[in-house]
């Protein structure tokens, strides 16, 4: 494993996706966390939005990973609603056909279904309480419209203390015929200091999962870069090594790590980030984390998102924070 052959030290340094700052919109004050994929001759960006109220979800459609546009919301807010995810879903993965690096990540159907793993915060405002996880499933080609699953499929109810905090993004992958999902959960409410780590596991439905015994199998490092968050994997295959895309976080700081597994369960971090955040002033000067990665024409692409401090005019997200979506490569693209 060559750390060099995974970095991506080009950063282009603006939004591609950003908050419209338009009261109502699903995106009113930011966007977060890309999931990239290619389906129909193009590109697709599932990504969440944040509207003060709860997170939305939305698709962004691209021809060539550079220029995005607004291409539908497919998960909405369930207004009046009394589901256990009225408030809003936040999209964050959509089970693929290879998790190869090395090939474009084309959708899989399963069933007839694609299908979008999504979790759901209990209270209005930023990641108010403790998520839980479904699905949504579509059979339509437009990726347009979603149902979701009547109930959550993965909770922190019947999970360890160290996700007794609630669940956050997951990944999902296929291996030896089952279907795997990475995950992080926190430990404690957010009115405390609490810690973010990932855990595995298994489902032959998708319906079903049980958790591995080695949980969490990726665990914060005391004193590191990532000493309280292990978080948000992004899983992909190179060869015969599993890879997370992970991000670490020390208090201060948001950046992207790099982890290889040879079984999905045991881990090994590369000790630097392979991502950090920016300069002062810069996009990302804050935070460069929740990452999407893929290899196109022989360029990494790393997509994720990005904070600054707020500037003027702007509507902050989490306190002072200005969050959008943004892309770093192996290289210059002429």
């Amino acid at each position: 494993m060559r750390f060099s052959d995974y970095q991506t030290p080009v950063r282009c340094n603006k939004s591609l996706l950003s908050g419209s700052g338009v009261a109502g919109d699903y995106n009113a004050i930011s966007v977060d966390c890309p999931f990239v994929f290619r389906h129909n001759n193009r590109f697709f960006m599932l990504h969440i939005g944040f509207d003060g109220i709860g997170y939305r979800t939305a698709l962004a459609v691209s021809d060539d990973l550079l220029d995005w546009h607004f291409y539908g919301l497919v998960l909405d807010r369930l207004a009046g609603s009394s589901r256990w995810d009225s408030v809003g879903a936040a999209g964050g993965w959509i089970i693929r056909q290879d998790d190869s690096l090395s090939k474009i990540s084309e959708l899989k159907k399963i069933d007839g279904k694609y299908w979008l793993l999504y979790h759901s915060y209990p209270g209005k405002g930023y990641e108010n309480g403790p998520a839980e996880m479904s699905f949504a499933f579509c059979e339509d080609e437009d990726l347009k419209h979603w149902q979701r699953l009547p109930s959550p499929v993965f909770s922190w109810k019947d999970g360890a203390k160290w996700e007794s905090g609630g669940l956050y993004r997951g990944a999902v992958v296929e291996k030896d015929g089952h279907y795997v999902m990475l995950y992080n959960a926190r430990d404690e409410d957010k009115t405390k200091v609490w810690l973010e780590q990932t855990g595995i596991a298994v489902s032959d439905d998708l319906l079903h999962w049980r958790r591995m015994s080695d949980n969490p199998v990726l665990r914060v490092t005391p004193g590191g870069w990532d000493s309280r968050f292990v978080s948000d994997p992004c899983i992909v295959r190179d060869g015969e090594k599993w890879l997370n895309f992970y991000f670490g976080y020390n208090g201060e700081h948001a950046q992207e790590g790099l982890a290889w597994s040879d079984d999905l369960i045991h881990w090994e971090k590369f000790k630097e980030p392979l991502l950090s955040c920016g300069n002062a002033g810069d996009l990302d000067e804050l935070h460069a984390h929740k990452a999407s990665v893929l290899r196109y024409n022989g360029v990494l692409y790393h997509f994720y998102s990005a904070v600054r401090k707020t500037r003027p005019g702007e509507s902050p997200l989490y306190g002072n924070e200005f969050r959008s979506i943004t892309l770093a490569t192996s290289r210059i693209i002429s």
